[in-house]
Formats: C-alpha cells, structure tokens, sequence
C-alpha cells in the first residue's frame, strides 16, 4: 500500500470491466462500450479510434497495431501481428546507388503500408461483439467535434511540430504553432475516412479513393507504392512466445517485434540475485543496463521479418545464449558501447488494454513511429503516415535489409504477465526503444520486490542505449555519481522515460494501474 503522505496515484479496483490508457477519453469510451454491451476487443478498437483523436502525434490509422488476446473461457493466448509490409517496389540497393546510407525518417521511403486498420477489421470480425460501425462511432464523434489537447499531448506536440511536411502543417498546426493545453483539435478527413471503414470495412481505407489518396500523396513526394500494396495487405495471427523469471510466465508476441528482447533480458538477469539489492540503487540500474546492451545487441543483429531469421528465434530464447551473455557483465564496471543500431529510432506510441465482465483480455499496442510519423499527410484526407521504414537497414546481406514485401523490425510490443494459478496481466510499455527494456523492469519491480502494479509503474526508470544511461530525475544525485563511476555515461531524459498500463485479474477482481508519465487512467466499473 502507498503511504498516502506523498502525491501518487491509488490502484483503480472494480468487478466488471476495465481499462487502462494513455487518455481519459479513450478510456471512458471503453468502459461505455463496455456497458454497452461491447466486449473487451470491441472496446479496445474503440479506445484506439479514439486515441487517434486524442494523440495524433502518436498514433493513427496511417500506422501499425499489434495485439495479445485471451479469449474468455481459453487459457490460450492468441497473438495479431497487423504491422505492415514494405511496398514492392523498394529497394535497398537502389537506395544504396542513390547515396543513402540509412532510410531518411521523414522521406517516402519511411513509409510501409498501414497495417493498423486491416487488424482492427480483423479483431472486430473475429473477435467482436458489436457492429464495427457502432465500435466507431465515438471516434468520428470526436474526430468531427473535436477534443481539447492534453497537457503531455501539447508538450509532445511542440516538440515535434517541426516534423510536419506539406499539407500536414496546416492539419496538425495551429497558424504554425502547437496547441495550447486545452486548445480543441478536430480532423474531419479523419471522420470521413473512418465513416468508409465503419460501412465497408477494410475496403474502405484499401481500395477506392482512400488508398488512391494514398498514392498519390505518395507518389508526389518520390514513393513507390502502388495500389496493389494497399489492396495486398493482410495481417497475420502468431503464436505468442513465452519466457520464465522468477515463477512469473512473460508472454510476448515473436518477431518482427522485439518482444523476444524483453525475453532475453528475463533470461541473462535471472542469472543475478536482484532481489537482494536496493531497487533503486547503482548495482540494479548498473546490472540492468549491462543486460540491455548485450540484448540490444543482439536484436540489432537479428531481429527482422521472420522470413529473414532463420533459426535465429531459437537463439534469442535460449538460456544457454542468455547464460553466456551473463557471463560477459561485469558487477562492477560499464562495459563499453560499440554496437551499431540497425535502424532508426522512435518514441512514439500508444498502448490500452481491457478486460471484460467475461474476462477477455486483450493488451494492444499502435503506433505510427516517429512523433507525426513521417509528417506526410495524405492531400485529401489528411491521414499522417508512418514512417517504419526507418527501421530497416541498408546494410547488405542484414536480415533486416530493407526490400519489398518484407515488414521492418518493429520496437512496440504488447505484454501480458501470468502467476499460474493467481493471475493474469495484460501490459505494455511504451516508449520506443525502451520497451523490452520496460517489459523486464516492470517484471522485476513485481517479481523481485513485490511491488504492486501502480506503484510498479510510477517507480523511476533508467535505460541504456546508444552509449548513454538515461536516467529519471526521480534518481538521486549519489546513484548517479556512482554510476559515473562505474563508467556510465550518466544523462538525464528531457522527457519521462516511456508510459505503461496494466490491468490484473486476481481472484475474480480487476486492478487497473496508469502511468503518471502521460495523461491517462485506468477506469472501472
């Protein structure tokens, strides 16, 4: 329990149905779907629209989703890879000739097919209960009426206007300028797109004069996509892998996310007692830092579209790997950091999840990469485009080289966390990079030191990457000056490191958590 002296937030407990998300107004549309009668996947879609709206700078239908299911009354898991694929006409050794050595995130190159609304169209068909159309309805509300921007929303924004391109600057600027908090934003291209999807389905953003819009946009500023890559796409259900730390199972989606990441990370730090030492101290942030290298590493190395990996998944989660990697960390010194990113890297993302009165549980993740993604807008409706590309490579003969057909490496990962025969979690973290990292620290908060969800969540955050440690300012200057010590190049982040949700089912009862980083809740009823 919380000392109730100090500000935080207290667990939100209710009976029969839950979310968790990074916005209010995607959570009360949630639970309003829910009482509707909606299920947990009806639900989710809706909050996702939604979140569109609400934090467009994150998320959208121009990008990619990935989702972890339990259907109510299974102990299976059922995983959605909705994440989309590089046009046919891409090519890295045409790029190569042209002199780029890396995709430009801002370029027409960046941008894969949006997979998002093909796996909200899949979700809803399989898995819903209610009309698509009556899933939507909140989201063109909102799309029409407009929301006002949130205080973490207008910060992002402001961060990221200079990424807008083209028609984007006069859809997603104000006269030039971010929003002020409160400042209302509505897209009426956006409703009208979602107005297509909600009568024909995936027909409606695929084909016609969507995808034309598209196309075209594309085309104009130096793409390769043709109709046929829209029409093609298509997202797949995988079955999710699996990972043991400490008596708690981590259930994460394969590759080409990085979820076997989180994984391995569990795997090398099983390897150290880290419930002996002080949670927020030097040797945990050092130990785990040290493990996220030699794992980023890795994934960096081969982490790709599986029809690329060969039997490098086998690898990635094995524990004789892991205890080899462990053996390489030193307790008391920082290692140094030579290792090349394999592609571009983002922090842009929106993670829900909910569970239902039935007790579906689905954890959901959606992104469109960069802050604005690409900053290309489509002309006529205004949908931005991700920009996932970026995270191919150009290097020759690397699994993850970018060619046509093939889906880039992704960073954002759904999670869930079972205790068999106490619990089960649906999670996620947000935050770019940082979330395999994320998965295993929010994991050892519960695991190692018993923490509850919330508190999980709202405890400091550190992270290794890119030969920096970044570290929260809720790090004392001691820790810090140790870790210098250690041979850490210690920085602090000019943004909080990420944002997470969680909902617990435990003993008939749900315990919802939301991370004081953004400008979310969990809700309950």
């Amino acid at each position: 329990m919380r000392d109730f002296h100090f500000p935080g937030r207290s667990t939100v407990i209710s009976k029969h149905g839950m979310c968790a998300t990074s916005h209010p107004l995607a959570a009360q549309t949630a639970i309003k779907i829910l009482q509707s009668g909606g299920n947990a996947v009806d639900a989710g879609i809706a909050a996702a629209m939604v979140l569109n709206i609400c934090e467009p700078q994150m998320t959208g239908l121009g990008g990619d989703c990935f989702a972890l299911l339990q259907p109510a009354g299974s102990a299976e898991f059922i995983g959605l890879n909705a994440s989309g694929r590089a046009p046919k006409n891409l090519s890295a050794a045409r790029l190569r000739d042209q002199g780029h050595s890396v995709i430009a995130d801002n370029s027409a190159a960046s941008v894969t097919i949006p997979g998002a609304v093909d796996g909200f169209v899949t979700l809803s068909q399989d898995w819903g209960d209610l009309p698509l159309s009556d899933v939507l309805a909140p989201a063109i509300h909102h799309a029409e009426q407009g929301v006002p921007v949130a205080e973490r929303v207008a910060f992002d924004w402001a961060n990221s206007l200079s990424r807008l391109q083209g028609n984007a600057k006069e859809l997603y600027g104000f006269s030039g300028k971010a929003p002020q908090i409160g400042q209302v934003f509505s897209t009426r291209g956006q409703a009208k797109v979602l107005r297509r999807i909600a009568k024909q389905g995936r027909a409606g953003f695929y084909e016609g004069e969507v995808a034309e819009d598209f196309v075209n946009t594309l085309a104009a500023h130096g793409g390769t996509h043709t109709l046929d890559d829209f029409a093609a796409t298509k997202c797949d259900y995988v079955t999710p892998i699996r990972g043991e730390y400490k008596g708690f199972e981590l259930i994460e989606l394969p590759p080409n996310g990085q979820g076997s990441i989180a994984i391995l990370i569990a795997n090398i730090l099983a390897h150290f007692d880290i419930a002996a030492l002080d949670p927020f101290g030097s040797q945990r942030a050092h130990l785990e830092a040290e493990a996220t290298k030699l794992a980023y590493d890795a994934r960096d190395r081969f982490v790709a579209d599986p029809s690329a990996m060969a039997d490098r998944l086998e690898h990635l989660l094995s524990k004789q790997v892991a205890a080899e990697l462990a053996a390489l960390i030193d307790p008391d010194r920082a290692m140094d950091w030579r290792f090349a990113q394999a592609g571009s890297v983002h922090k842009e993302t929106v993670y829900l999840t909910v569970v239902d009165k039935n007790r579906m549980a689905l954890s959901l993740i959606y992104s469109i990469f960069h802050s604005f993604g690409s900053g290309i807008a489509s002309d006529k409706f205004g949908i931005l485009l991700q920009n996932r590309g970026a995270g191919f490579t150009l290097q020759q003969g690397h699994p993850n080289e970018a060619a046509g057909g093939k889906r880039p490496m992704h960073t954002i990962i759904p999670g869930m966390i079972r205790k068999p025969d106490e619990f089960l979690m649906p999670f996620g973290v947000m935050g770019g990079q940082y979330q395999a990292n994320g998965h295993m620290r929010f994991l050892s908060n519960i695991a190692d030191f018993g923490m509850g969800i919330q508190p999980a969540i709202d405890a400091p955050r550190s992270f290794a990457h890119a030969g920096d440690l970044a570290m929260e300012r809720g790090y004392g200057a001691e820790i810090r000056d140790r870790l210098t010590k250690m041979g850490h190049h210690v920085t602090t982040p000019e943004t909080a490191i990420g944002g997470a949700q969680a909902i617990m089912i435990k003993e008939g009862v749900l315990f919802g958590a939301s991370d004081p980083r953004k400008d979310g809740c969990a809700l309950g009823y």
